[in-house]
């Protein structure tokens, strides 16, 4: 087993906790190596969710993954949000906390998506001061995911791997290396999947991401909603290489399957890392979803 990095442990393999299993869940086990929560969705709730995250928790360890934080809005950070999410994280002791390099909003106003981020110097500053600022109000370092993104800054002076290895480099943060959003952003906007991962700091990846997304046609889109595809299954395997041997896990969010597929289809991070990339399946799941473009990302220049 690979050694821990930034004093965070290699958990295994693990999947998010969701309402659809907690039943399967609480009859048979968690049958993972740990889980990954959705932070929001357990602030100030103490219902049937909590008691069967307190149950598992006793069982396997626990990753609090948000989707708030903000990290490069314009706007202050918000303190209320960052005392419940420390609350939290001081009854669960998770084994870290991670969120998205993105802004959610601005004003005030939750757009309720990861909006990308111009990937230049003055952004660079303004996000490792606030991850600086976050890891001091947490008691804790931060892990920050690379998220997909269908549009990019021309004002952008630097890839994203550069941006995100400069960040943990400077801040000390880790970093959640999304091998799925790696394989959408690349396609999206024409660049080597491969050479994104291979820059990264690996010393700083302490987690992977593993979803299917959905091809719809220009752009792939992350969905979370389909079996992994072999394309990024390889990516898997690279990052596994590169890094040692990470905690990975699956995310699956839409059209959920029963929780023994799910298992089914989390064992075959065990094959990837042999080698074996399941070329049988089709490299994407084709289908029809709510794009959040309505135009050409060639048209875009923001």
């Amino acid at each position: 087993m690979a050694a821990p990095r930034l004093g965070l442990p290699h958990l295994g393999l693990g999947v998010g906790l969701r309402p659809q299993h907690y039943q399967h869940i609480l009859e048979h086990g968690p049958q993972v190596d740990w889980f990954e929560i959705i932070s929001e969705n357990f602030i100030d709730n103490h219902g049937y969710g909590r008691h069967v995250l307190e149950t598992v928790a006793a069982q396997v360890p626990i990753v609090m993954h948000g989707v708030s934080l903000s990290i490069g809005s314009s706007d202050p950070l918000d303190l209320v949000y960052l005392r419940k999410l420390r609350q939290l994280a001081d009854e669960l002791q998770p084994a870290w906390v991670s969120d998205h390099l993105c802004w959610t909003g601005v004003a005030c106003v939750n757009s309720h998506d990861l909006l990308p981020l111009p990937l230049d110097e003055a952004s660079l500053r303004h996000v490792a001061a606030r991850v600086r600022q976050v890891q001091d109000f947490l008691g804790r370092p931060l892990v920050l995911e690379n998220p997909s993104t269908y549009v990019e800054f021309a004002s952008s002076s630097m890839p994203e791997w550069e941006f995100l290895g400069r960040l943990a480099t400077e801040t000390g943060c880790g970093l959640l290396l999304d091998v799925n959003n790696v394989h959408v952003s690349a396609h999206n906007h024409g660049y080597d999947a491969v050479h994104y991962i291979r820059q990264l700091p690996h010393r700083h990846i302490v987690q992977l991401h593993l979803a299917g997304p959905t091809d719809c046609g220009e752009v792939l889109i992350d969905t979370h909603d389909a079996p992994v595809p072999a394309a990024v299954w390889r990516l898997y395997a690279l990052a596994q290489r590169l890094t040692g041997g990470v905690s990975a896990l699956l995310e699956w969010d839409a059209n959920i399957p029963p929780y023994p597929q799910l298992l089914a289809e989390l064992a075959k991070a065990r094959a990837a890392e042999r080698g074996e990339f399941g070329d049988d399946v089709p490299a994407v799941a084709r289908g029809a979803v709510s794009s959040p473009l309505s135009f050409h990302l060639g048209d875009i220049h923001a």
